[in-house]
């Protein structure tokens, strides 16, 4: 692993971004590409225009951009996309960053991903110094994943959680739960999933993006998704935490773990200890308002930080409280118009 130099020892004293409620931000959500190989309809359009590459930041910019919040208190990175890892030569960003773990200043390097290029990249990964990723996969039937993806092969996604499980990643499985798609697999995902010594965290699918007016209809409450569970399985609530929004039931039949996110039913902002920056550098704040910040700019115009760490502290100081996603289903629709892609999932 890269060793971290003596000028980015020295910064990891700066002082930790906190925002205005005193929430201190340690976990950042990057975003290397808007680019993916499947067209998932709960994430994005069915014909998408994808940026060009001169807006996206360079890997280079990208580690010193994420150095730059590891100096100031960020501890978990997870890095997405789009598909992160159809973003060329991305293992060489994931081994740049491996030197914060070296140091002790970053805990967790992981990412999340649709599983279909794992097979060529989970042993890199893990020599990289990354323990977990979380694997999108939100129906165990292969024709129906063709459905929702648009396009997905489903024996390369098994080929690459195979693969994973090898090189020795702890795998958690993240479900969107659609109504009328995939609600009646429930059971059968967590017997699945538990089989296989991997956690299973479901998700409430989100307003966000212009496709979502077209589908409200698949918004499912995760409240009656796990009172159906609790008609199969005996759940028991858990305490832990991951550092993430979800919370956690233990599964007595399975011996795992269930995680439920609910933006809309139950939404998790009083601890959100989370920010986001896209693959152009934009910093979101919040998943769900729309106010923004650009990285970017101040990144590309020093090869000095202090621009950029100006940028990073002003942005902190405007995080809101919370979202505004509500589950009304008389009024539920789109409250962001950027797809889930854009901003990373």
């Amino acid at each position: 692993m890269i060793q971290p130099t003596t000028s980015e020892l020295a910064r990891m004293r700066q002082t930790p971004l906190v925002d205005p409620f005193g929430r201190e931000i340690s976990y950042l959500r990057v975003s290397v590409t808007d680019r993916c190989d499947l067209r998932c309809t709960y994430c994005m359009d069915e014909t998408m225009s994808f940026l060009p590459r001169r807006e996206l930041l360079t890997l280079e910019e990208l580690d010193r951009l994420c150095t730059a919040f590891v100096t100031r208190g960020t501890r978990k990175l997870r890095i997405t996309g789009g598909e992160p890892l159809v973003r060329r030569d991305i293992m060489a960003l994931f081994r740049a960053l491996s030197r914060h773990l070296v140091s002790g200043a970053l805990h967790e390097l992981t990412l999340t991903t649709n599983g279909t290029q794992l097979a060529q990249h989970a042993a890199a990964l893990a020599d990289a110094g990354v323990k977990r990723i979380n694997v999108s996969l939100d129906t165990l039937d292969a024709d129906k994943f063709h459905q929702i993806t648009r396009r997905g092969d489903f024996d390369r996604v098994m080929a690459g959680l195979d693969a994973a499980q090898s090189a020795g990643l702890h795998v958690k499985i993240n479900v969107v739960a659609l109504k009328g798609i995939n609600d009646d697999e429930a059971a059968a995902m967590v017997r699945w999933a538990h089989g296989r010594g991997m956690d299973l965290t479901f998700i409430e699918v989100m307003p966000l993006g212009n496709d979502f007016g077209r589908k409200p209809d698949t918004f499912l409450s995760l409240h009656a998704l796990r009172a159906k569970l609790a008609e199969v399985f005996t759940l028991s609530p858990l305490a832990v935490r991951t550092g993430g929004p979800a919370r956690y039931d233990a599964v007595a039949e399975t011996g795992g773990r269930i995680g439920f996110i609910t933006p809309l039913t139950h939404n998790f902002c009083e601890s959100c200890n989370r920010v986001r920056v896209t693959c152009t550098g934009t910093l979101y704040m919040c998943l769900g308002q729309n106010d923004a910040a650009d990285l970017r700019t101040p990144l590309r115009s020093s090869v000095q930080d202090d621009a950029l760490h100006a940028a990073i502290d002003e942005a902190i100081l405007r995080k809101p409280k919370g979202h505004d996603f509500v589950a009304d289903r008389a009024s539920i629709k789109a409250r962001v118009a950027r797809p889930m892609s854009v901003t990373g999932g």
